[in-house]
């Protein structure tokens, strides 16, 4: 190919035009061509002046770059869309074990058998909460540590969902128990302490007009597109996902409440993995600290390692300003080591209170997503850094992901939108998940969970 040198002094002509009509605006009624092509075909019949030319080589341009970006909003409204709603296979697989629940004595049996009733409150077995609806995430996380356990016999897994899903959770773990695991499936309504008066903050979150308008509403109605790259946009959607004023999701904040007689506790979102035995984690020392996590400001993944406070808070706000430092590092909920003896000595909860009435006052102002930056700010202070090892996020939004990276993490994390279970998921990391769902199984393949 031979490539052709323009004359200097073509050159600082065209920079010159160019540089003119950056600064002035296009003129009303220019006709643009409908490709490059044409704009060739009309410059070669003397269509255009210079200037002419420049403006409508910018308009077009422009035109290209509004196209895209509508088109890249579009994509990202279509995929948050398809992250917040329940695939059909698992509506229906909720649904047939909801109804099994009624019809089959099996399935009612009681979890975990009387005899057993004792070792839920016995600190000498590794006990894990999980907290959800979603009953076939439920099932992946429970085989995923059996499999991966060396002494699954020292398990408990204590299963907290809501009371529309309780009978279908029930059903399940009743008929299909995992390894020698000990399973107890409790629904938010079968908790006393969880009342009205005990939560008067979530009660005003899930009733309260602008938050539901918040998660709820048109997520594109005010926003200057113009002004808001895809990224930050893609931030912005995931910050409204409706599971952010869900009581299951904030319920790792009354763990000591709901669980008054265990010392140490492993709580795990129900998009996680376990891919190694655990039992490590109640020997660390957390050095008198409440949360054993991971931190996410020193990796160099820039997508999923490199979050501090200034990340997650407005600091424009007065109050985030005057108690926050803006590069404090922050840390990853999802898999977190609680001590629950160390939390009841402090106000972790009334903080996390105060700060979620602070950022209802002001309109949601104070921050962005969900239920992490509350937290960040009530463990302030109490958090207990764990190797990163133990805990791999962005699964569920990071399709770069290293796969050998993945393979060696203890727990791995679909946090983000791609969950595996949809069909935005990724598919080389799907098969990490779907190796854990028992595709045999009567329920899973009636309902045809996951077919291509």
């Amino acid at each position: 190919m031979v490539i052709m040198k323009f004359p200097q002094k073509l050159v600082r002509d065209f920079y010159k035009i160019f540089n003119q009509v950056i600064t002035e605006e296009i003129p009303d009624g220019l006709k643009l061509p409908d490709s490059f092509s044409q704009l060739v075909a009309e410059l070669k019949n003397n269509q255009y002046d210079a200037k002419t030319f420049a403006f409508s080589l910018r308009a077009m341009m422009e035109k290209l770059d509004r196209e895209i970006r509508e088109s890249k909003v579009s994509e990202l409204m279509n995929r948050h869309f398809a992250a917040s709603s329940i695939p059909k296979g698992i509506h229906c697989f909720s649904l047939r074990l909801t109804d099994e629940y009624s019809s089959n004595a099996h399935a009612r049996r009681q979890l975990p058998s009387p005899e057993l009733l004792p070792v839920l409150s016995n600190n000498s077995y590794h006990h894990f909460v999980l907290s959800t609806d979603n009953i076939l995430a439920a099932s992946v996380v429970v085989t995923s540590v059996g499999r991966s356990s060396l002494e699954p016999e020292k398990v408990v897994f204590h299963v907290i969902t809501d009371k529309k899903t309780y009978a279908g959770m029930h059903s399940w773990f009743a008929l299909n128990p995992v390894a020698s695991i000990i399973v107890e499936v409790k629904g938010i309504h079968q908790f006393d302490w969880l009342t009205r008066e005990n939560v008067p903050v979530l009660e005003a979150i899930e009733s309260h007009h602008d938050f539901r308008n918040y998660y709820h509403g048109n997520h594109i109605a005010g926003a200057n597109l113009s002004n808001t790259t895809p990224r930050s946009f893609a931030s912005k959607l995931q910050a409204r996902s409706p599971k952010y004023i869900s009581l299951l999701n904030h319920l790792r904040i009354y763990l000591p409440e709901l669980f008054p007689d265990l010392d140490k506790v492993v709580f795990l979102d129900d998009d996680v993995v376990i891919q190694r035995d655990l039992s490590p984690l109640w020997e660390i020392d957390l050095q008198g600290k409440v949360n054993g996590a991971i931190e996410t400001c020193k990796g160099e993944d820039e997508w999923v390692m490199s979050k501090y406070f200034k990340n997650y808070f407005n600091f424009s706000h007065p109050l985030i300003a005057k108690h926050l430092d803006p590069d404090e590092c922050a840390w990853a909920y999802g898999m977190n080591i609680f001590d629950l003896r160390a939390w009841r000595k402090t106000n972790i909860r009334e903080t996390y209170h105060f700060w979620l009435k602070e950022n209802l006052k002001s309109n949601l102002t104070m921050w962005k997503l969900g239920t992490l930056p509350p937290a960040l700010i009530a463990f302030k202070g109490r958090v207990h850094p764990i190797d990163p090892s133990w805990h791999m996020l962005g699964l569920g939004y990071q399709s770069k992901t290293n796969i050998e990276n993945v393979k060696r993490a203890a727990v791995i994390h679909y946090n983000g939108q791609s969950k595996p279970w949809l069909d935005i998921g990724f598919d080389h990391l799907r098969p990490f998940w779907t190796k854990y769902v028992n595709y045999s199984n009567d329920f899973v393949r009636n309902c045809h969970i996951l077919e291509s």
